[in-house]
């Protein structure tokens, strides 16, 4: 039988209505789906089937035999199927210790048709050009590659984008893939064969803005030796992205406004205005409403640009997406670098990179791959080729070596992380927090090792229940003191990565740097 024309799934769940829910999204990819109800079951059938199975979806929560006891099992009994392991229950410290134990994706329940569809085919193998999410076919030529249901709205709307001429702009933090998600507008619009023209905004000095937007004529000021054209020419008949857009001064933004409003740019030292036809599409870190609150950014530009707003989610609150991303980036840079075969990774990689909060998004994910298979020997990812993630994760003990040698990172048997949603993300840590506790009962006592029998208040002042994120910061405050300002041992005791302490205590707008101590 041709697995990958018909490939025998094996449903693992103690869920009935979940079963049927997986069969059905099995069969409607082209699959043969075989049910068990629980572990034993299942690895009763593993072992005694005549059909090859090629892929097991299994349920992490179950009575008697979990998940990940099913999958020791299968390791222990030399059953080497990919598995893909699904969670409604746990947070990303399950999801960890699933990919620690070999699992090759995790999906999150209820989990769509086509969101399983994508790990099958991946596990299978499939080119990842044939991938559709959402009945969008991704453009391998944008490095696109997304399969959590948060990205998958986000190319739903880029599909919407792409059918018309509405002006798009695209929010996220930096490094999440603004750019690329413009590229796969444009490639999947009618312009596709158009140029696509980039300009980077808060690269460009203020005084060569309006020069390298709009263009000059020969001898416009001092040093004009020849006429320039513009972006806006360059692009016309095409897509001008004007990426980190929030960075333009008021004075270019009355010109911008006129361009999209009227289209048409005056060039410096012209006497007339000419006109262009270009599809625009702006990106930016910052939240525009709040920089036209603070006069910062027109009004009226604002609107005129934010008709279709797209905004991509940091990584952090993504985690499905990283074993995908963590696969594509490591094949496309092994093929680039003339590897001979293709770049494994071992599950302690991916368990680590997937338990990592990624502060610089996909960008840092993907240069983190770069360099491990420049330095990999042997074709095998393994966790001392990622130094400075595992400096920032519990568990790890990360050790200097000589110049050109590789950093030693120690085994580490578990990583020590809250359990929380992964709808959320990681970075969205929710301590358990005890109603009643109240952080001046602990104050005086917290450095003598005194009991503390204060409690956190969950409860506030009006009567109800307080934020999340109000309570965290309040965690935060009082382990700064407790801890003297020790970041290590702040973010081991809180169970996050220092980065992650770090922008949280920016997020919060902690003044730490009285408690802060200098660490060796």
């Amino acid at each position: 039988m041709d697995q990958t024309a018909s490939p025998n799934v094996l449903v693992v769940d103690d869920d009935p209505v979940q079963r049927r829910l997986l069969k059905a999204a099995v069969e409607h990819m082209g699959g043969n789906a075989f049910m068990a109800e629980d572990g034993d079951i299942a690895l009763e059938f593993l072992t005694t089937t005549r059909d090859p199975i090629a892929i097991v979806v299994l349920d992490l929560k179950m009575p008697r035999m979990d998940g990940l006891e099913v999958m020791r099992r299968m390791t222990q009994s030399g059953i080497e199927v990919p598995v893909i392991v699904q969670t409604g229950h746990g947070g990303i410290e399950t999801v960890v210790e699933a990919m620690r134990a070999g699992a090759f994706d995790f999906v999150v329940k209820p989990v769509a048709p086509e969101r399983l569809a994508v790990s099958i085919r991946n596990a299978l193998k499939v080119d990842q050009s044939e991938d559709r999410h959402a009945g969008f076919r991704m453009d391998p030529g944008t490095g696109m590659v997304s399969a959590s249901p948060a990205m998958e709205r986000v190319m739903h709307l880029a599909q919407r984008a792409a059918a018309s001429l509405i002006p798009v702009v695209i929010e996220g933090e930096s490094g999440v893939g603004k750019e690329k998600i413009a590229r796969t507008i444009q490639r999947a619009s009618d312009r596709r064969h158009k140029p696509f023209v980039t300009v980077n905004c808060g690269a460009i000095p203020d005084k060569l803005v309006e020069s390298v937007l709009f263009g000059h004529e020969r001898g416009a000021f001092t040093g004009a030796t020849e006429k320039h054209r513009g972006k806006f020419m360059e692009a016309n008949g095409g897509t001008l992205f004007l990426d980190e857009i929030g960075d333009l001064s008021p004075d270019i933004q009355v010109k911008l406004l006129r361009a999209v409003q009227d289209g048409e740019i005056e060039t410096v030292g012209a006497r007339q205005s000419a006109k262009v036809d270009v599809r625009l599409i702006s990106a930016t870190n910052k939240n525009l409403i709040e920089e036209v609150k603070a006069g910062r950014f027109r009004e009226d530009l604002y609107y005129r640009l934010n008709v279709f707003p797209i905004t991509v989610p940091p990584l952090r609150n993504r985690k499905e997406d990283v074993p995908m991303l963590v696969r594509s980036f490591a094949d496309r840079f092994g093929r680039e670098h003339g590897l001979r075969g293709p770049v494994s990774i071992s599950p302690e990689v991916l368990a680590m990179l997937t338990a990592y909060d990624w502060p610089g998004n996909v960008r840092q994910l993907e240069n983190a791959v770069f360099r491990a298979v420049v330095l990999c020997d042997d074709g095998l990812l393994t966790p001392d080729l990622f130094p400075q993630i595992a400096a920032q994760l519990p568990g790890y003990d990360v050790r200097e070596a000589g110049a050109g040698q590789r950093v030693a990172v120690s085994d580490a048997p578990s990583l020590s992380m809250p359990d929380v949603p992964l709808q959320r993300g990681f970075a969205e840590s929710q301590q358990r927090v005890v109603s009643g506790l109240s952080l001046g009962d602990l104050g005086a006592t917290a450095k003598t090792g005194s009991a503390a029998r204060g409690m956190i208040n969950a409860i506030g002042d009006d009567g109800e229940l307080r934020t999340l994120n109000e309570v965290e910061e309040e965690v935060i405050r009082f382990a700064l003191q407790f801890y003297s300002g020790q970041m290590s041992e702040v973010a081991r005791r809180l169970g996050i990565g220092r980065s992650t302490l770090y922008r949280k205590i920016k997020d919060y707008g902690i003044d730490a740097g009285k408690t802060i101590e200098i660490e060796a």
